[in-house]
């Protein structure tokens, strides 16, 4: 059976900060990815959003490793010439009702760390987006969107340079933790063995199965996988914005937002739908329940000029109804099984931790 020091399973964003972290700590690395390419899941299925940290609870992994993976990532992507814009956002109150929830956010994004948040009245907002609708708004320099895709080629290539290797169309089968050494069966025709020392379990959507296929880690330790499907619609012509506006939080999500890509393009999304299985179908009909959301803060929307962009689903460790769950990073002390590090409930600000996440992993593998 061969044996490498390391493995990451999964190269998503998360999956190859990870790698490169171990890497470059002098780790021999490699990653595992079923897909036939990098960041096809939740990495490739999002907002492309740069988080200033201001909705999470103090002190939550979310929190910290947002905080201090937004620094990383516009450091990283200015040194390695990845496409950033650090054009702000709005979070918006659409009425006095909101007000108090505004506040409540503002307050845990200073606790947070995040120091250069502005609350603004209605007019001091439209001075600035002149067709937003709203009584106030919480004005966040700091958030910004990012090239994904950049950012992950960056991230392969930083880690291929330290001497990884990324194993693309490698499907795990199982795995074994009853013996000093972590097994690993992968591949199809022929499946073969893998011995490592450290085994990293970043699958993303496929964690908790990947876990479940673990011989020895006990069952008790696997939280329960939510699908929370979000849907994103374009618009024909550009949009009268040129920061991302932000509604108040709602159960489970972030709202319907408004975000740009890097070439001024609008998008709208995501909704939340809780779904039983992984489905990126955009249901067109869909965009009905649209209009009304994305009218609360910007009513001249015309009318029937949604289209269907595309769809994610987020790994969510909480289902409806249920208070929104932080990231679960399992080391020994959770689980008992040296050199084995569950992930799970990587969503939402995964892509901007991502660095903080992977420097975490690597100093829980150092610490073991």
């Amino acid at each position: 059976m061969d044996h490498v020091e390391c493995i990451v399973i999964g190269a998503g964003v998360v999956g190859l900060a990870v790698a490169r972290s171990l890497a470059l700590s002098g780790r021999e690395t490699i990653v595992l990815e079923a897909a036939g390419a990098i960041g096809t899941a939740t990495s490739s299925r999002n907002s492309e959003v740069i988080h200033a940290g201001v909705y999470y609870p103090h002190g939550s992994l979310k929190s910290r490793l947002c905080v201090a993976g937004r620094e990383l990532l516009y450091r990283f992507c200015a040194a390695h010439g990845v496409e950033v814009n650090r054009c702000g956002k709005f979070i918006v109150a659409a009425c006095g009702a909101q007000l108090a929830k505004l506040a409540a956010i503002e307050t845990v994004g200073r606790l947070n760390g995040v120091e250069d948040l502005q609350l603004l009245d209605a007019a001091e907002a439209l001075r600035l987006e002149p067709e937003l609708r709203c009584v106030a708004a919480l004005w966040s320099p700091s958030t910004g969107i990012v090239d994904s895709h950049g950012f992950m080629l960056a991230l392969q290539a930083d880690f291929e340079r330290s001497g990884g290797t990324v194993m693309l169309g490698t499907q795990v089968q199982s795995g074994s933790c009853r013996s000093s050494k972590l097994r690993l069966s992968i591949g199809q025709d022929p499946v073969y063995g893998l011995e490592a020392s450290v085994v990293v379990n970043c699958a993303g959507l496929e964690a908790q199965n990947i876990a479940r296929s673990f011989d020895g880690l006990r069952a008790d330790t696997i939280p329960a996988l939510h699908y929370a499907k979000g849907s994103y619609y374009g618009i024909e012509g550009r949009v009268p914005f040129r920061r991302l506006i932000y509604p108040v939080p709602e159960d489970g999500g972030l709202g319907v937002h408004l975000t740009l890509d890097l070439a001024g393009r609008a998008r709208f999304g995501p909704d939340v739908e809780w779904v039983p299985a992984i489905d990126y179908r955009v249901d067109p009909d869909r965009a009905d329940r649209f209009y009304a959301a994305i009218r609360s803060y910007w009513p001249m929307l015309p009318s029937g000029s949604l289209r269907p962009d595309y769809a994610g689903v987020r790994p969510k460790l909480q289902g409806p109804g249920s208070a929104a769950q932080d990231f679960m990073i399992q080391g020994a002390a959770s689980h008992g099984i040296a050199g084995l590090v569950n992930l799970y409930g990587i969503e939402s600000p995964g892509l901007t931790a991502a660095l903080a996440i992977g420097d975490y992993v690597a100093s829980l593998v150092a610490g073991a």
